[in-house]
C-alpha cells in the first residue's frame, strides 16, 4: 500500500512552511444547527439509538488576494421555517438555521459580490445550500465530485456557475497558506482545507472527512460513505498533515468543539 507520506511528496508537498502567510483572518460562521436522531448512522455499531446535537460551520477567509468562502451550509431559506428542515430519515439531522449566512456576512461588512472564490467540501445539501448566493464566484471542486450524478442524474451545480475542476490538492494562491486537500471517501470527490494563519498557526477544516471527535479518534467510517477504504486513507492523510504542520483539526459538525471556538464577527488571525 502506498504510504500517506509518499502521496504527500508526490503531490509536491514541502515540509518547509511558507515564510509569510497570505491569510489575514478566518471567521467561523454558524451555517446551521440541528439534532441527529441516531448517531450510529455515522458510527456503525456504536451509540445505537442515541441522539446528538450537530452544528454546521462555514468559514470566511480574508486572504491578501481577496475573500474566500469555504462551504455554504443549510439554505438561508430554512431560517424562515418555524419547524426547521426535518430529515426524510429519522436517524439523520433535523436542521435549523438560527442565523442566515447573508446576515453574518453583512455583520462583518462583506457583500456576496466581494467573494471572488469559494469551495465546498462536498455536495451534500448541508454544505451547498447557498452556493448560488455567489453566482459569479469561482467555485473550486474536485472533478470526481462535480461529475458525480445527483438526484435523478441531475447536475449538482448550475452549469453556468464558474468552476475550476480539481484532480487532487491545490495551493489556491501559491503561497501555501490556503491549500485544498483531496480527501475522498465520504463522497467521491470530498475535499478538506488547510489554512495557515499567521498567529493561530495551521488549521485543517475537515468537511465531512470525519463528523465528530470520537469517530476521528477511532477512525470510524459511516456506513453511508462512498468508500470505506478511501475514507480511512483520507483520515490518515489529514493526520500526517496535522503532525507535519503542528496543525489543529476543526471538525465541521462537532458541536462540543464548535462551542469552544470564536464565532463571527470575532475572528482568528
Amino acid at each position: 500500500m502506498i504510504s500517506v507520506v509518499a502521496v504527500l511528496l508526490s503531490a509536491g508537498w514541502s515540509a518547509v512552511a511558507a515564510a509569510q502567510s497570505g491569510v489575514e483572518k478566518l471567521y467561523v460562521l454558524n451555517c446551521g444547527e440541528g439534532t441527529a436522531g441516531d448517531i450510529s448512522r455515522w458510527s456503525p455499531g456504536v451509540n445505537e439509538g442515541q441522539s446528538m446535537a450537530f452544528v454546521d460551520n462555514c468559514y470566511l477567509i480574508k486572504h491578501a488576494q481577496g475573500w474566500f468562502l469555504w462551504d455554504t451550509g443549510i439554505p438561508d431559506a430554512v431560517a424562515a421555517m418555524p419547524d426547521g428542515l426535518p430529515a426524510a430519515d429519522p436517524k439523520a439531522v433535523h436542521w435549523y438555521r438560527p442565523k442566515t449566512l447573508a446576515a453574518q456576512l453583512d455583520q462583518i461588512g462583506v457583500k456576496p459580490s466581494d467573494i471572488k472564490a469559494m469551495a465546498v467540501s462536498h455536495t451534500h445539501p448541508d454544505h451547498i445550500g447557498n452556493v448560488e448566493m455567489f453566482p459569479t464566484a469561482m467555485l473550486y471542486v474536485q472533478k470526481a465530485e462535480y461529475e458525480w450524478p445527483g438526484a435523478n442524474n441531475q447536475p449538482r451545480f448550475k452549469p453556468e456557475h464558474p468552476v475550476t475542476l480539481l484532480e487532487g490538492d491545490r495551493d489556491l494562491f501559491g503561497d501555501g497558506s490556503l491549500v485544498i486537500l483531496s480527501t475522498p471517501g465520504h463522497t467521491p470527490g470530498h475535499q478538506s482545507l488547510l489554512v495557515k494563519l499567521p498567529k493561530t498557526g495551521g488549521v485543517v477544516l475537515s468537511g465531512d472527512a470525519v463528523h465528530f471527535k470520537s469517530n476521528w479518534d477511532n477512525r470510524r467510517v459511516p456506513a453511508l460513505n462512498f468508500s470505506k477504504e478511501a475514507s480511512v486513507f483520507s483520515m490518515e492523510k489529514i493526520d500526517a498533515i496535522l503532525q507535519r504542520d503542528h496543525a489543529q483539526l476543526w471538525i465541521n459538525h462537532d458541536k462540543a468543539q464548535r462551542d469552544g471556538l470564536k464565532l463571527a464577527p470575532e475572528f482568528y488571525e
